[in-house]
Order: structure tokens, then sequence, then C-alpha cells
């Protein structure tokens, strides 16, 4: 099965191509693999000689590129032979990672920079298929393997695949990336954002073998209007796959299916199930799944719950639940850079861990695989976002494509993660009717794509016209979302913290409310009295002040303060203080913990009323 994904030339928003790429193939945690991780040869290119001519033709459109287009690695055929670049004798770079802080001189670079690995393979059987799948790449990908065109991804956070086994050689093969992190106008994220534009190929690399009919997706999730009642489909991707027996395994429930596929070659199931342990974080309950067909067997570690709301309440396995959590980054817990590690991940929601969270927000986009995959392991629930961030060019069809298929992708890699219960549209975005739309769309695709989550968005909060002393949420999305959530700052953007004692809150939406920023900066160390700018002090006065306001509020239901670990930001250049890192964080980038960690792991939510009948 293939997909049609709208994808631009990013220097030529007026040029829209229509690309075909295979579907994602879920579970590439689980799956056997060949990792083409580590050292890669890299050439910089700001003015992308290794793509264009110099009439700015794409040498990837010509029928026969010329050897100086980048991508055909090519060789001096003999001593009087022209050929301006040599990935062999060029630098080194270790992927995963980000070009930024593997290399002084690119730490502030946005542009082009193209990768190369050479790589044998031996497949196990030649009537398989290989495909070559990435965890992401920032943020325009184009993909080539011994010369030939793959394919485009655009968006930088979520993973994509092409099928290779066609071009693949068992000696010397040759994949090459240009990869393109500038920012632009109509991208999701557009131009401006607050967190580092970290370029490369950021997460692993990996070559996946399957039979010729394989387990290409699959959805096995609690029915929301029945917990008793395991609901989805089994696809199968490749000839034969209609009318196939599939066999679904979930041994400690006593589950062993026998299903068939349809001419589509998707098994739809509904299976009851007895006595299942519901996952929640304090029982993080995981069951081993098993898939197979007669061709293959895979295997994935599932949890089974229900999230819904309820008035306003949000209800877990049908009882009350508050959020008591954090934001994080997609930064290295110790000294910044990109994320790209299962320890990286679990350092992380250690420390959430610490704080005494059930809860994250992982801000502002798709992290990696491995953050959902823990959280499922430790118990720790989690919002997911995709970057449609502060101002996006709403009325750009390109633009909300784009959004859409990092949506997509981003679903259907974690619908079978118990951690995950939310689905955000969106982080801090001015209404208006365009924006509106884009959002309401967003919103229905990602029900269509999934109905067993929660819909929200990171509204902002406005003053009422008769009392500026009273907040309340004047947004039309408002309507949309299952969860309300908004980011205020007062105490740090918006007066100092004992303005917190002024505010009251005037919400009239019937739904659970969270607050999924609040906050402020102080450098770790830096002390002083609580009215003093940056100091640990007025960070702590500020976390105290505002959990004692939030609190009043009778509809809330959770939070996620600003933000775990300080992390970079090109906005925040401030000498000695910032030095283009934002201090927000409870840990400083070193893992120090800084005073107001001390605040929120000592907070215990208020107590939520009874159901509402």
């Amino acid at each position: 099965m293939k997909r049609t994904i709208f994808l631009a030339l990013l220097g030529s928003f007026s040029i829209i191509q229509s690309l075909t790429a295979q579907d994602l193939l879920i579970n590439a945690y689980n799956r056997p693999h060949q990792s083409l991780n580590g050292e890669w040869c890299y050439i910089v290119d700001p003015y992308e000689n290794g793509y264009y001519n110099y009439r700015y033709e794409p040498f990837d459109r010509m029928e026969n590129p010329p050897r100086s287009a980048y991508f055909m690695d090519a060789k001096p055929s003999g001593k009087s032979d022209l050929i301006e670049y040599n990935f062999d004798t060029s630098d080194r770079i270790m992927v995963p990672g980000d070009w930024n802080t593997q290399k002084k001189e690119l730490f502030f670079y946005e542009g082009t920079i193209w990768y190369k690995k050479s790589f044998d393979y031996n497949r196990e059987n030649m009537e398989n298929r290989v495909f070559l799948y990435f965890g992401a790449v920032n943020y325009r990908a184009d993909v080539y393997l011994n010369g030939e065109k793959l394919g485009i991804h655009v968006g930088g956070f979520t993973p994509f695949n092409f099928e290779v086994t066609q071009l693949l050689k068992e000696k010397e093969n040759v994949l090459v990336l240009k990869v393109d992190n500038k920012r632009v106008k109509e991208g999701v994220p557009t131009l401006n954002t607050d967190w580092w534009n970290y370029g490369g190929i950021t997460r692993d690399v990996r070559l996946f073998e399957t039979p010729n009919c394989f387990i290409q997706d699959y959805l096995l999730q609690l029915d929301p209007g029945n917990e008793n009642q395991i609901h989805g489909f089994i696809r199968l991707n490749g000839p034969g796959s209609q009318n196939k027996t599939v066999l679904l395994s979930i041994e400690e429930l006593n589950v062993n299916e026998k299903l068939n596929t349809d001419q589509n070659g998707v098994a739809n199931l509904a299976i009851d199930v007895q006595k299942i342990r519901h996952w929640s974080p304090e029982n993080p309950r995981l069951y081993e799944v098993t898939i197979s067909t007669e061709e293959e067997t895979i295997m994935d570690q599932i949890g089974y719950r229900i999230i819904k709301t309820e008035g306003d309440n949000i209800l877990l396995n049908d009882g009350n639940i508050f959020l008591k959590g954090v934001c994080i980054h997609e930064e290295k817990p110790f000294g910044g850079g990109r994320a790209n590690t299962m320890e990286d991940a679990r350092q992380l929601l250690t420390w959430v861990k610490e704080l005494g969270c059930n809860y994250v927000r992982l801000a502002h986009y798709p992290h990696n695989e491995y953050m959902v995959r823990m959280a499922d392991e430790v118990g720790i629930l989690v919002w997911e976002e995709i970057p449609v961030y502060w101002t996006i060019a709403w009325k750009n069809e390109f633009t909300y494509q784009n959004a859409e298929n990092q949506l997509t992708e981003v679903i259907n890699r974690d619908k079978n993660r118990a951690s995950v219960i939310i689905w955000s549209m969106a982080n801090e975005t001015p209404t208006s009717e365009a924006r509106n739309r884009f959002l309401g769309k967003l919103a229905g695709k990602a029900r269509e794509l999934d109905p067993t989550r929660l819909i929200s968005a990171a509204l902002e909060q406005s003053r009422d016209p008769g009392n500026p002393d009273i907040r309340t949420i004047d947004d039309p999305f408002s309507e949309v979302v299952d969860v309300l959530s908004f980011n205020q700052y007062i105490g740090w953007y918006d007066g100092l913290p004992d303005k917190c004692r002024e505010i009251t809150w005037k919400i009239d939406q019937n739904k659970p409310v969270l607050i999924s920023e609040f906050g402020a900066g102080a450098k770790f160390g830096y002390h002083g009295d609580n009215l003093t700018r940056w100091t640990e002090e007025y960070q702590e006065y500020v976390y105290i002040e505002n959990l004692k306001m939030i609190s009043k509020i009778p509809q809330l239901r959770g939070f996620s303060s600003w933000i775990l670990v300080d992390f970079r930001s090109p906005r925040r250049p401030l000498p000695g203080i910032q030095d283009y890192w934002n201090r927000k964080g409870l840990i400083s980038d070193t893992g120090e913990k800084k005073k107001a960690f001390f605040i929120l792991k000592e907070f215990h939510p208020p107590l939520i009323p009874d159901r509402k009948k």
C-alpha cells in the first residue's frame, strides 16, 4: 500500500510535488534490523552546489545527472579528471546526532549538509524485501541509494521509510542524504521558535528485512466504550495479503485468535478479554503481544487502559485522575544537544519520577520513540504534540498537508503506547478563522486515526473585558478539544510573583482544565532575594505563588510546569545568565536541581470532587 503526501521544494514553495512514500513500518523498536548508525562522512554545502547547477536546475531531475551531483559519489577517472568533492576524504560525524553540538564551527549553522554511508548487506532470503528506516531527520531529507533517488521527507521529528529491495547490492552500497534544516515561513514549525534548530540525522537509521508479504501495521487498544474488549486491526502489505490467516496471541489474557484479512489485507478485530490488569502510573502493566503469519512473527509490549473525560474530570480506567506533570524538550540531560538514546529517556523520566509526577508534556514536537517506550515501562502519562507553533501559514495548503502528515506519522508510530493519552494540535496560536479551520481539520484527522485518546492544544489565556484580574479562555478551538489547556506566565512575563494573589479565573467550559505551561527562569547557583530576576529564589517564589493560584481553579485537573531541564534557544543570548540557554528548567543543563524543583516535588494535588452522575 502507498500513500500520497504533498511535499514542496523548500527553496520554492510555489512548486508543490506529489511524491509516493511507503506506509510506515510500525514497531521499529522490536523488529530485527541492521543498524546504519555510527560514523558517516559529511560535506557542508551552503550554496547547494551538490544539488543545483549554475542555472539553479536540480541535478536529480535530469535524465542523466552529472558526476558533479554529490549523490553520484563520483571519483576521478584519471589524473586530469575534475571532481570537486570527495566524501571519503571529508570529515566524519556521528549518526544519530545533531551537527550543531558535534562540530563547533557548525553551532549556528542552518542550511544543507550532505551525509554519506557505505555499507554491505547480505539478505537472509532473496525473496525478502528490505526497507530503509529513519527515526527522524531535521528538516528536509532528500535520500539517494546507489545514485538513485528514493524520495523526500519533510518534517524534523517523525519517522519515515523507503523500500530499497531492488537497489541493494551485497557490497559497497552508497547511501547519501541531503539534509537541509533551513527555517522557512511555510514550514511546520515556521520561522520563529524558542528551541534550537538542531540539524542532521538525529535518530536511528536502520535496515529492516521482511517477507514478501509482511505485517505492516496494527492497532490493538481497548474499546473506549468497553474496558474488557480489545479492538482494532492488523494490516498486511504485499502479494497474498488478501484472505490470509493472521494469529494474534496474548498468552497472559488467554487470547489466541485466528483472524482473516479482507480484500485490502486488513483483519479487523474485537476480542473480549477477562481479568485484564489495566495499565496505570501505579501499575504500568505491559502484556507481551505476538502477531504471526506463515512467513513472519513480530512481538510488542502493549498496556491496556481507558482514558476519557466526563464533565470537568479526566478518567483513567474509570477513576478520576489529577495530572501532576512537567514539560520536556528533547534535549540531552547533561550538556545539551538532541537527545537520541534510551539512556537519555531513562534519565529524563527518572527525574520526572523524583518530582512525584505522573505525567509529562513532550514539547513542542514528537520526541524519540524511546521516550514513549520508557514512559510505558515506568508509568508516566504523556501529552504528544506536533510543531504547529505560534504563527503558522494558516492559509497555505502545503503547510496544512505538512502538519497533517507529521500528525499522521506520530499517531501511526505511537497509537499502541498506553502512556500516550493526549494528542496536541498546537501551541500558543493566535485565533483567526483560517487558524480555526486548520486546527479543526487536524483534530478531525486525529480522531479519525485514533478515537481512543483525547485531543487538546496549548491555548492562550484572555483578560475579562470588565476586570483584567479575571482571566478566562475565549478561543473557538476550546469547543473542539476534550481537555482545555492553556499557558500562563503570571509572575514572569506578566507582573511579579505576588500578582498571582490578585488573579482569579472564570472558565465557563464544562471541561477539565490543564495548565500546559507556567514557570520562570533561574540560573543554577545564582542566589539573591526572591524579587531578583534569574535567582533560584525568584523562580522558587514564582512556583510557590503559581501553585497556590492555579489550585483555586475549580476545574483544574492537572498541569505541566515549564520545564524539566534547561534547553538551548537562540532567542536567549543574555551573557552570563542565559548564554543561549532557556533557563526555565527545574534542573540545570549539567544536571543540578534548582530550589523550585523541591517546591514542585512537595506539591500535593487538590482533591477532585466526586464524579458527576
